[in-house]
């Protein structure tokens, strides 16, 4: 679990980080879920944009895609949500 000082770092860290993934009416599947694990595995930080034709709760879909990725939810916002996952090869991210 992060603390709020590490949520708040990675908030700041996340502000200049483009959409890497969308997610549409389709809503979240297991291919999906693959390259979210591979992009997580190089990234460490990732930003999600909850297009507009998907009528699911922004938050649902937040807990939805941590769970099956086994990411930390950093923050929901609008139609965005933010993830972290700590690398186990490409650690770039020092927390606070």
């Amino acid at each position: 679990m992060l603390t709020g000082k590490q949520k708040r770092f990675l908030r700041s860290k996340a502000h200049n980080v483009e959409p890497t993934f969308q997610i549409g009416k389709a809503g979240v599947n297991d291919n999906m879920v693959d390259q979210l694990v591979d992009i997580l595995e190089n990234r460490e930080l990732i930003k999600i944009h909850v297009l507009q034709n998907n009528f699911e709760d922004k938050n649902d879909l937040a807990n939805q895609v941590s769970e099956k990725t086994n990411s930390e939810i950093v923050q929901v916002i609008g139609s965005m949500i933010v993830l972290y996952k700590e690398s186990k090869e490409n650690k770039t991210i020092e927390l606070p």
